[in-house]
Order: C-alpha cells, then sequence, then structure tokens
C-alpha cells in the first residue's frame, strides 16, 4: 500500500469527496446526515440534510449536489465500526438535493421519475453541458429489495429520464475522459459497465454483452463488492472496493486490472484533487475516516470543479 495520510477521523460514515480548489475536502456524513467540510483536520457542517446523503458533485453556479438515499439502520460492531443495514422506520424517501456553497441554500430538484418514487439515490457525475447522471441503489428490507437504475436529469430540476433499467445495485458512476461512455459499478455482482453515449444523456442504443447496451469491463478474481469510482486522465476507473478494501483499477481500453489495498473493507469512494490532480483522497468509511495518498497517474479534470 502507498503511503497514506489521515487527513480526518471521527467522520460518520463519509462518502462522497470533493477535493475543493481551497484544499478542503466536503463529503457527507450519511450517518450524520450532513454535508460536511474537511479542513485542516477540522469537520465542520455546511448542511445538516438528514435522511441518507450519498454521493456529492459540484455542479453550476456553485452548488454541490447530493444524491441522499432517505437513510439506514445503523449496526455498530463490537471494534466500534459502523455499517448500513436495512431501510429504517424512519425511512424518509430517496432525493436528489443541491447545496449552495455561498448562500448556504438547500432545495430539492427531484423525489420522482414519472410518477416512480426515487428509492436510494447514491453518486452523481454532471457532464459538460451541465446534466447529470445518477445511480439510484435502493433500499433492502428483511424479505426484498428494490429493483433500480441509471438517471439522467437536468442541474435546474425541469428534466429527468430513466436511461437505464434494471440494474442490480448500481453504485458508482463515472464519464470517459470524452464523455463517450458512461461507467456503473454494480454493488452485488462487484462489476463495472461500459455504456457507450450517443450525446449528453443519450445511449447509442448498440447492444454490447448485455441488452440494454452494456458492455463488461474486465474485473479481477475474488470476491468483492464495488462502491462508488473515479476516473483518471489515462481513462481508467478507479473503484473503490468493499469486502478485500481499496481501489481496483479498471481498463476500458483492455488490460489487467490491479488492487490499491486500504485498512478498511468498507473502503467507499475515491476522488483525486491536489497539485496535478496527483493525490487520492478516499473515504474509509466503517472506521470513519478520511485519508490521501499519492496517485501514479493523475486524475480527470471534473466538469465545474477542477477547470
Amino acid at each position: 500500500m502507498s503511503e497514506t495520510t489521515v487527513l480526518a477521523t471521527g467522520l460518520r460514515f463519509p462518502e462522497g469527496p470533493i477535493a475543493m480548489p481551497d484544499g478542503s475536502i466536503i463529503l457527507v456524513e450519511i450517518a450524520r446526515g450532513t454535508l460536511s467540510r474537511v479542513s485542516d483536520g477540522e469537520i465542520s457542517v455546511i448542511a445538516d440534510l438528514g435522511g441518507g446523503p450519498n454521493g456529492a458533485a459540484m455542479g453550476p453556479e456553485d452548488w454541490c449536489y447530493v444524491c441522499n438515499n432517505g437513510g439506514f439502520n445503523w449496526i455498530e460492531t463490537p471494534s466500534g465500526r459502523i455499517l448500513p443495514g436495512e431501510e429504517p422506520d424512519n425511512y424518509s424517501g430517496g432525493r436528489i438535493e443541491r447545496v449552495n456553497l455561498v448562500t448556504g441554500v438547500v432545495e430539492v430538484l427531484y423525489t420522482h421519475c414519472n410518477g416512480q418514487p426515487l428509492r436510494g439515490p447514491n453518486d452523481l457525475v454532471f457532464d459538460r453541458t451541465g446534466g447529470f447522471w445518477f445511480t439510484d441503489h435502493g433500499k433492502t428490507r428483511a424479505r426484498e429489495r428494490d429493483r433500480t437504475g441509471v438517471f439522467y436529469a437536468a442541474a435546474d430540476g425541469s428534466y429527468i429520464e430513466e436511461a437505464i433499467f434494471p440494474m442490480e445495485g448500481p453504485n458508482g458512476i463515472g464519464l470517459s475522459p470524452a464523455e463517450d461512455e458512461l461507467y456503473v459499478a454494480e454493488t452485488p455482482t462487484g462489476r463495472l459497465w461500459a455504456y457507450e453515449l450517443a450525446g449528453p444523456g443519450r445511449l447509442s442504443g448498440e447492444r454490447r454483452d448485455k441488452a440494454d447496451g452494456g458492455r463488461l469491463v474486465q474485473g479481477r478474481p475474488g470476491y468483492y463488492l464495488f462502491d462508488s469510482l473515479a476516473v483518471d486522465a489515462q481513462g481508467n476507473v478507479c473503484v473503490a472496493t468493499i469486502m478485500d478494501g481499496g481501489i481496483t483499477i479498471l481498463k476500458p481500453g483492455g488490460g489487467a486490472a490491479e488492487h490499491v489495498p486500504t485498512e478498511d473493507i468498507l473502503t467507499t469512494n475515491i476522488c483525486f484533487g491536489g497539485e496535478g490532480l496527483q493525490t487520492a483522497f478516499i473515504t474509509l468509511s466503517s472506521t470513519g475516516q478520511l485519508i490521501s495518498m499519492p496517485w501514479e497517474t493523475p486524475g480527470l479534470a471534473l466538469n465545474f470543479l477542477n477547470k
């Protein structure tokens, strides 16, 4: 494992890191229900959103967009780790929210798509036109779980469409450097799917490995689950990996997968920042830590953040 630096401890299941230009890291604390900021080791709350704020991304006009999954039942282990469980009795519904980092205003943009409620929005990515793709991971109950998919939406709350359905617990999502492919990680299958795009918000319709157009990106052997992801400047997809905690580096253009281990089986997300975007910021969720480590390949510059 590369040399790591612990930037913060005591976070309540951190996810969705965003490396800001001022050197701070914005992230969500799912179990705390907040959008928070880590700066010089200090944690401050930007907005109390309730439910289960999950993925986060910067969008147009200084808004930070948040996928809110509505909450979990939380399990605390004897060692003090916290783990997400099933849909809670106080489940508040899935939704897409945005927080204006300048004014502090919070808005709910989407709770439904064509009459179907969002169940557990998980992660999102903006394209260069200002639209965004997001996954709905769904919720699990004692004897059932939701069937969910992938959506495309406008940043101003005016348009939402379900683009891919069904998928098995879709989680991390990202775009290729040319924005001609969409990447979606499924948690329970441990698979990464690539979808060819015909333009912003539009799948090509070409059939690949699946009837919905998904092309399977070569993985690696063993048992693991996939969480959220980030794309590097070379087009590699860096997927946070659960069970054998770490970051799995997948190569849509071909080549063997690699694995960078961490010290938490619930390694949930990665983003890039720092000089030349060559620092990886990684959330270790069950132990409540945000860490950083140098990364060999620079990260891909994100729309509305690094440009």
